[in-house]
């Protein structure tokens, strides 16, 4: 079960995470987790140049070591690349030792292929499945920037209707939103509906799509 918005009394409740960006501006902060994978990650890059929207992919450390090509094109098209932690693992289920040398591992892989092509890589983060003990985030936020959403598309549930994952992820967007997007290939079937159609609806709105 998930919400796909995170409300203020738990904003409240964490607020040394990051959950959206104060701002009055027409403004969207768009993320995406998971990637770089084959086709799809492309596919994102495409649209979002559609666009010219500059946007924050939290990337998955065995991914990035296995797609270098595709990760390469995130960087220089001038995304910001955040760690996902090497494995895709839950903070819930995994010692915070474990866990812990998973996000540095994924941070050596961001860091010597940034380097490689001339880029810094943020020093964002984002937990897998938005799961992470009190322990691991104190230990994560002196070098971290942990960012979560008030935005969570869906695109990853297979049984959610793809017009209701664009619904929501519509109706729920405001101004400074963190919007969660899957560019994976579980995530296909509704990104490759929604994505589009969301960045049309809030374009033509006047807002912008910036990276964090």
């Amino acid at each position: 079960m998930y919400l796909h918005f995170t409300n203020r009394l738990i904003h409240s409740l964490f607020p040394h995470l990051t959950w959206r960006v104060a701002t009055t501006e027409k403004t969207i902060f768009l993320t995406f987790d998971d990637g770089p994978v084959p086709e799809v990650t492309p596919w994102v890059l495409s649209e979002l140049d559609k666009y010219d929207a500059k946007e924050t992919f939290f990337c998955v450390g065995d991914n990035i070591g296995k797609h270098s090509s595709i990760f390469k094109q995130i960087i220089t098209k001038g995304h910001s690349v955040g760690n996902h932690t090497f494995s895709h693992l839950s903070g819930w289920k995994t010692t915070n030792e474990l866990y812990l040398a998973n996000v540095k591992k994924c941070e050596h892989y961001l860091e010597n292929y940034s380097q490689e092509w001339n880029a810094n890589p943020s020093k964002l983060f984002r937990p897998p499945y938005g799961q992470i003990s009190a322990s691991q985030s104190k230990a994560l936020k002196t070098d971290y920037q942990i960012v979560m959403w008030d935005v969570l598309s869906g695109d990853f549930d297979q049984k959610l209707d793809k017009n209701t994952c664009l619904e929501k992820a519509i109706k729920y967007t405001n101004n400074g939103s963190i919007v969660v997007f899957h560019d994976s290939q579980k995530a296909k079937k509704n990104l490759y509906y929604a994505l589009p159609r969301y960045l049309a609806h809030f374009s033509k709105q006047g807002f912008r799509f910036e990276k964090l």
